[in-house]
């Protein structure tokens, strides 16, 4: 498939070449913004998983030039690498590790982060229950880093799959912030699971001293938080321990904006020019494998 075929398939797809966006998902962070107001009057920001680097833009141009913060600090951690952003802080690590946690709080001077967000997924394999539960386990590894670092009364955002067990990701978040919200944007696609768990007023468990470890899971990790299924039962005055917990859902963006599912003519369509990514992948998976045919090494049999 050509790049205008694209353009008339993914309208976003169009829209961010033309707007100097790296990837589409800028569109759903401003339309999370839009409704929520989660990038208002934030100075230290950590975007998890942020290769290619559309969050961090968006982050940069509202913190920099729309609210006009020179002493605004933006932190991107992703294991891949990453085309510099102006104002923006690079690292290439694990969100895991004990020293990206360390790098990010020298980075701030020593001072909490006032928003954490993460867009990162797995690469999908199309079972889903196998794929809903390497992205939960995705959320809770930034969760536990936002723990670490995140200032009370902050706010978290990540990406997740709405699938048939999310309501458990629901309630153990609802421990530790005051409002948990499921929201989607219009960039979104309808016809995809993808949903943005937006979480507003952080609250820090009371006795409970979060600290990154390796070699520690995220279950170890929360244990003594009481965020777990078990320990979530038991504050729960149900009669049936199978009842689930649903956050609020809201669709983000104008009704009137454009379908993302939905396919375009462009306008003079034998004079529309197909655009160039704004940033080519840096790493891509099939980098590799290029390397290896020029070689001559990959050899049909």
């Amino acid at each position: 498939m050509g790049k205008s075929s694209k353009d008339k398939r993914d309208i976003y797809y169009r829209r961010a070449k033309e707007q100097g966006w790296r990837a589409r998902s800028a569109f759903k962070l401003l339309q999370l913004h839009d409704e929520f107001q989660i990038l208002s009057g934030i100075k230290r920001v950590v975007d998890l998983c942020a290769a290619p680097g559309s969050w961090s833009q968006v982050l940069s141009r509202e913190l920099y030039q729309n609210q006009n913060q020179p002493d605004a600090k933006i932190v991107a951690v992703d294991l891949q690498p990453m085309m510099p952003i102006e104002g923006v802080t690079t690292i290439q690590a694990d969100i895991t590790h004990p020293k990206t946690l360390q790098k990010i709080l020298e980075i701030f001077g020593g001072e909490p982060a006032d928003f954490v967000c993460s867009d990162g997924a797995p690469d999908v394999t199309g079972l889903h229950d196998l794929d809903e539960y390497i992205q939960a386990q995705l959320i809770l590894s930034a969760l536990q880093l936002t723990t670490c670092i995140l200032k009370p009364g902050g706010t978290f955002v990540a990406k997740i799959f709405r699938g048939r067990d999310i309501d458990l990701l629901y309630s153990q978040l609802s421990y530790l912030f005051e409002k948990v919200i499921c929201a989607k944007p219009r960039s979104s696609r309808g016809t995809s699971l993808e949903a943005f768990i937006v979480c507003i007023g952080y609250t820090p468990r009371p006795g409970w001293n979060p600290t990154l470890e390796m070699n520690k899971s995220t279950e170890e990790f929360f244990e003594g938080a009481d965020i777990g299924k078990a320990g979530n039962l038991k504050f729960f005055d149900l009669p049936d321990p199978e009842e689930r917990k649903i956050a609020k859902f809201i669709a983000c963006g104008d009704l009137n904006d454009v379908d993302s599912d939905a396919t375009y003519t462009l306008d003079s369509d034998s004079k529309v020019k197909a655009l160039d990514p704004v940033q080519m992948p840096t790493a891509p998976p099939y980098k590799k494998a290029l390397e290896m045919k020029r070689r001559g090494d990959l050899v049909r049999r």
